[in-house]
């Protein structure tokens, strides 16, 4: 590509969407998207665990059945290109509803940082190691109760209440709602 700015300013889009990718690969549960933002031979320390892709990918799908639904929400992004690497930090916060047994649900919230190395491979840019660093998490208390609707006003429908598995935005974009 001729003009170095625009060769960047494309690789940063790349990487960002990679990041995208992989946070609604999470909230969702979605393998195929999860390794779209991932290579095979890469590496995740999250603190509360540390392994190769395969070993990640079997440990957050399907997830923890106590966790019945998360959102992460992406902060802004640092990104230092060098070649086919780069060096990201990524703002986020993420929310997680956790079953505790006995109708005991409790949300959390976490805020943090993400520092990815992504590698450009083939065209591709996609994560080949991340590390997790924490800057503050709190338990929320219990769970609102879905089933009575938002602020005393039932749903309509049951599917407006998000969730991790069967979650109504699939049938969104697989084109079926």
């Amino acid at each position: 590509m001729a003009d170095p700015r625009l060769a960047a300013l494309l690789d940063r889009d790349a990487i960002r969407a990679a990041l995208v990718r992989l946070a609604r690969g999470e909230d969702r549960r979605d393998a195929a998207l999860i390794e779209s933002a991932y290579w095979p031979d890469s590496t995740t320390d999250f603190g509360v665990f540390r392994g190769t892709f395969a070993e990640y990918l079997a440990w957050v799908v399907p997830g923890a059945e106590a966790i019945t639904n998360t959102q992460h929400v992406l902060g802004q992004s640092h990104i230092e290109l060098a070649g086919d690497t780069a060096r990201v930090e990524t703002q986020v916060i993420s929310y997680h509803r956790v079953d505790y047994g006995g109708g005991d649900e409790h949300d959390t919230c976490m805020g943090g940082r993400y520092l990815d190395r992504f590698e450009r491979r083939d065209g591709d840019w996609r994560i080949a190691a991340r590390t997790m660093l924490y800057d503050w998490s709190q338990d929320w208390g219990a769970a609102v109760d879905w089933s009575g609707g938002l602020m005393g006003m039932p749903f309509s429908a049951p599917h407006f209440a998000g969730r991790a598995h069967g979650d109504w935005s699939e049938r969104f974009f697989r084109g079926e709602a």
